[in-house]
């Protein structure tokens, strides 16, 4: 068991860390890479904070794409073909941006 001191509405908080959780701290420690078990909560906090951001860009981006959908803004795609020449619109106007932004002018 881990305790953490954390926010003072929880004034501190205690962590059950499997067996294999423990071993990844104590390597981690063991190898130099965390100082303290405390680094490793710190770690995996950052990168939970860093998913749940994306998670919610993600989330932001479907409910924007649906609401243009429904504003009647989206393209109906019915056949391979349709598809094909999406495809080749975005790669064409990709390569183009990508010489835009590579120019030295």
């Amino acid at each position: 068991m881990t305790s953490v001191q954390a926010n003072p509405i929880f004034k501190s908080m205690e962590l059950r860390l499997s067996e294999d959780q423990q071993a990844l701290i104590r390597e981690g420690i063991e190898s130099g890479r965390l100082r303290t078990a405390e680094d490793a909560f710190e770690e995996a906090m950052l990168l939970w904070e860093e998913r749940e951001r994306r998670r919610l860009e993600i989330l932001a981006a479907v409910d924007a794409a649906e609401a243009s959908l429904a504003r009647g803004e989206g393209r109906r795609l019915t056949s391979r073909e349709e598809l094909a020449g999406l495809a080749e619109d975005v790669r064409s106007r990709g390569k183009e941006r990508l010489a835009t932004e590579n120019s030295p002018y």
